[in-house]
């Protein structure tokens, strides 16, 4: 999920990125009405540019919340596995005493 989430928000920063430098303006001075926008070579209106940079935002907002969601599972995943080593180990030990105690009754008879 933290994968996803950094590819999410690489895309959303290389949309970003391509507005603020791949932008282009194209002024009709007979006709303003034909004014164009051009983002990386196509020519879009100006409020398709509005929606991109919306569609942006929340791409890089869903990768935001998946890199933290997705690290926030990880964590919980090491606790765990981190308390499960230790009943691992703590279940070893009884079991090895268990076995010293067993030796050491037979030695004894």
């Amino acid at each position: 999920m933290v994968i996803f989430g950094l590819l999410l928000l690489l895309l959303g920063v290389a949309v970003v990125l391509s507005g603020l430098f791949g932008i282009g303006y194209d002024r009709d001075e007979k006709n303003p009405a034909r004014d164009t926008t051009e983002i990386l070579g196509i020519n879009v209106q100006p409020e398709v540019i509005f929606f991109i940079g919306l569609v942006a935002g929340l791409l890089i907002i869903g990768g935001l919340w998946f890199m933290k969601t997705g690290a926030k599972q990880g964590w919980k995943r090491r606790k765990e596995q981190k308390k499960l080593s230790k009943l691992s180990s703590q279940l070893d030990e009884a079991e090895l005493e268990r076995r010293k105690d067993d030796l050491s009754g037979r030695e004894e008879k």
